[in-house]
């Protein structure tokens, strides 16, 4: 069964083109979205996604209106590989997985997705790095100012019970622990 996808990113758009292209290539059955590429949550995608059958194939009039990323063309098309059925784009003739160029094509741009995301990966630890050398601390925000830690420190050598010293400062008994546990022992 050949099934299309059509998808425009605003309400004010309209889908009847892509759905002429579509239905003039033969599509038995068309999916319609509208809805920003940048939105993950895309429900006609994936309930189309969930109803392909083996050698079925999905047809979009551009790459653009499936995916807007590589990874994202990735992961897709991993999903209908995984139904045993296949893919085609109407603007992009590589793009064809019934085709061997086309499968091949795919797997390139499968592996540039990779790369993608370990760039990133590596470019977002060299900013944290960055970020720790020039003294930004990571993570959340401390409860209490460095003066009423050091009042805890004093309540909890007094022996007051953390509880009590929790209420008094308005904060979880955790906060309270995490500062017992931080202080050394004298």
């Amino acid at each position: 069964m050949l099934i299309g996808y059509a998808r425009v990113s605003t309400i004010g758009q309209n889908l009847e083109s892509q759905i002429e292209h579509l239905q003039a290539e033969g599509c038995d059955r068309i999916f319609q979205e509208k809805l920003t590429g940048f939105d993950r949550r895309r429900p006609q995608l994936e309930k189309m996604l969930s109803t392909l059958q083996p050698d079925d194939t999905l047809l979009v009039t551009s790459l653009d209106r499936l995916a807007r990323s590589t990874h994202d063309l990735f992961v897709i098309t991993k999903k209908i590989e995984a139904a045993e059925a296949s893919f085609r784009s109407l603007r992009e003739p590589w793009a064809d997985t019934t085709s061997s160029m086309g499968k091949f094509l795919l797997t390139v741009f499968a592996g540039l997705s990779e790369l993608e995301r370990n760039l990133i990966n590596e470019r977002t630890e060299e900013g944290r790095v960055s970020a720790k050398k020039r003294g930004v601390k990571f993570g959340r925000k401390f409860k209490l100012t460095t003066h009423q830690q050091d009042q805890v420190r004093s309540m909890l050598q007094e022996g007051q019970s953390i509880r009590a010293i929790a209420r008094h400062f308005n904060v979880g008994v955790a906060t309270i622990d995490r500062i017992k546990r931080s202080t050394p022992l004298s």
